[in-house]
């Protein structure tokens, strides 16, 4: 039984025991947004050119440390040693690209007869973000250093199973000279810390990424202040390949066993023009027997193992022993493993077609034409993300214009870039995060009219 003062940090690849973190209660959560509070106020008035000075020194200093953060990454996540490396860079870089925001949240003139109307773009105050265990590092950073960049505070609560990389970050963020209490980190549980944040009237928005019903609890709680929030839920993507594709590229595993699967843009459900179906099959068998699962520190690991036993129990319960699939290999022994697995003979209405397992597990599916393409594409509550593959220029943009999702890549199995939008539809989400517009989502507007003609005679 877990103990509701403390959590316990596991390395997914051996069930040893990486640290202990205290765990918040609700009034350490309440102490923190007064101090919150009262950072904000100071940190609002810095000019926008010194915060973003602030920023790109806490740049520096995250780059200084990218490989500690990285290596830290891999024992609390299971991450593969080059994963973590990208994280800890595109953290470093999302913090040079929202510096530069903070000098360009630039309001409007907009024209009004008997004088002038502007606007302007005030920081919504203390931000809650609620980070998953799937990717702490980068989406800690997503929701986290665009609000400061805007003029917010942050108090950040990371998933119980990954505390750590959050703690380093506030830590570095100190280092940096940025101000106290400015960006706070709370590890917790979700049922004390995490509603404690949502339901606090002095926090002003939520940023929650996780699963869609825990999402759901958050909007409520959240509807009862009139506060906003952004979400990032979960994904069932189609990777969409036309028999005229390059089928080696369209079919690279990893866009579905990146991350051993956690990721809520793979491309979980894999549909195949049928004329080339058979193709597909040997050349994903091919693909799944060359894939390297093993300690994700060695340098030569593709794939590393999940996140918990709790998460291998989930996954394992879409795969039965005896079900037609293509399968790849994993360790035996200490660690939370599972092989990459395709399974090809669900009908696209099965459990394992429907539901995100969140996994290294896919299912491939086929299709007829274009119309019907789309059909099952677009045959999930959810639309987070997807591929589609053709060379066909004209049917890849009229799929893409088609297919009900937030971010799509054509002949590309790419999803995030920190200076391009990411959100989803459908039960994927609400909001954007990450691109040009990232800090206006924690601003609210004002609009001003100044009167030209004085006062009546």
């Amino acid at each position: 039984m877990s103990d509701p003062n403390e959590l316990t940090v596991l390395n997914p690849a051996t069930e040893e025991i990486v640290a202990t973190v205290p765990a918040a209660s609700e009034e350490d959560v309440a102490a923190a947004v007064v101090r919150a509070v009262r950072a904000q106020r100071t940190w609002a008035a810095v000019a926008p050119a010194d915060r973003a000075r602030l920023l790109r020194r806490f740049a520096d200093v995250v780059d200084a440390h990218a490989e500690e953060l990285a290596r830290l990454e891999v024992r609390e996540a299971g991450h593969t040693l080059g994963n973590a490396r990208w994280e800890a860079g595109n953290a470093r870089d999302l913090l040079l690209y929202a510096a530069g925001g903070a000098e360009r949240l630039l309001g409007r003139q907009i024209p009004a007869p008997g004088g002038w109307d502007v606007t302007f773009h005030e920081p919504l105050g203390v931000v809650g973000v609620i980070a998953p265990w799937n990717f702490p590092m980068p989406i800690a950073a997503w929701g986290s250093f665009p609000a400061l960049a805007a003029g917010n505070a942050v108090v950040l609560k990371p998933a119980e199973a990954t505390p750590l990389t959050a703690l380093r970050l506030a830590a570095l963020a100190l280092e940096a000279g940025l101000p106290e209490h400015l960006f706070q980190v709370l590890p917790g549980y979700g049922t004390t810390a995490g509603r404690a944040l949502v339901d606090h009237p002095d926090v002003a928005k939520i940023v929650f990424t996780g699963s869609t019903r825990t999402g759901r609890e958050v909007m409520e709680r959240c509807a009862r202040l009139v506060k906003p929030v952004t979400l990032e839920l979960g994904g069932k993507s189609p990777n969409v390949v036309f028999a005229d594709a390059d089928l080696t590229a369209a079919l690279d595993p990893f866009s579905f066993l990146d991350n051993c699967g956690q990721d809520c843009c793979a491309r979980t459900r894999v549909l195949v023009q049928e004329s080339v179906l058979d193709e597909a099959r040997d050349v994903l068998a091919d693909a799944l027997a060359a894939v390297v699962v093993g300690d994700p520190a060695d340098e030569k690991t593709r794939m590393g193992p999940l996140i918990s036993a709790r998460q291998r129990e989930r996954v394992r319960s879409y795969v039965p022993d005896d079900a037609p699939a293509l399968r790849g290999s994993a360790p035996d022994g200490p660690g939370f493993w599972f092989p990459p697995t395709v399974l090809t003979a669900e009908r696209p209405d099965s459990r394992a077609a429907r539901e995100e397992i969140f996994g290294p597990v896919a299912v491939l599916l086929p299709f007829t034409d274009e119309q019907d393409a789309v059909r099952l594409a677009n045959d999930t509550p959810y639309g987070l993300s997807g591929s589609v593959w053709t060379k066909d220029l004209g049917r890849a943009l009229r799929v893409s214009q088609a297919v009900r999702a937030g971010n799509l890549s054509v002949n590309s199995h790419s999803s995030v870039r920190y200076w391009t939008p990411f959100g989803g539809f459908k039960q994927s989400g609400l909001g954007r995060e990450l691109g040009p517009d990232a800090l206006t989502a924690f601003t609210e507007t004002k609009n001003v009219f100044i009167s030209t003609e004085g006062p009546a005679q």
